[in-house]
């Protein structure tokens, strides 16, 4: 006999692949059931599937694309506070050369060592900042 969803305990709840929106949110409730336990636990090892489904459907269906590498750069620089003689200290140039780059004007892009001090220095990652963008002409 089977049994309601509601009648049966955690461990007794099936689980199965994210097919819908409702698969995905019934997940999500159970997740949200299951948080703190224990790992190597019934319940932990259920968090743990459970989870990677999640992250799975969301990353097919809830994908969220990486900013704009320049606008990601200002957004951090907002957030650090820092201004663009600070970005250009970072990076090795003068105030122009980082008014260039903000700006994405005379064909400036960023160069591979420039790359690797803003993800040191900002924290932003090598995927958002090796993205392809479009500058202006000079």
């Amino acid at each position: 006999m089977i049994m309601p969803i509601a009648e049966l305990t955690i461990n007794e709840v099936m689980v199965h692949p994210l097919r819908s929106e409702a698969d995905y949110d019934e997940a999500i409730e159970t997740i949200e059931e299951l948080w703190g336990a224990e790992p190597g636990t019934d319940e932990g090892d259920r968090l743990d599937v459970l989870m990677d489904l999640v992250e799975a459907y969301e990353s097919k269906y809830h994908a969220i694309d990486l900013p704009d590498p320049i606008e990601a750069i200002k957004i951090r620089m907002n957030d650090l506070g820092m201004n663009q003689n600070a970005l250009a200290e970072v990076l090795g140039v003068n105030s122009g050369r980082a008014s260039e780059l903000l700006n994405k004007a005379n064909n400036r892009k960023l160069t591979l060592p420039m790359i690797r001090k803003l993800n040191e220095a900002l924290g932003l990652s090598y995927d958002c900042l090796c993205q392809s963008y479009d500058v202006k002409a000079a």
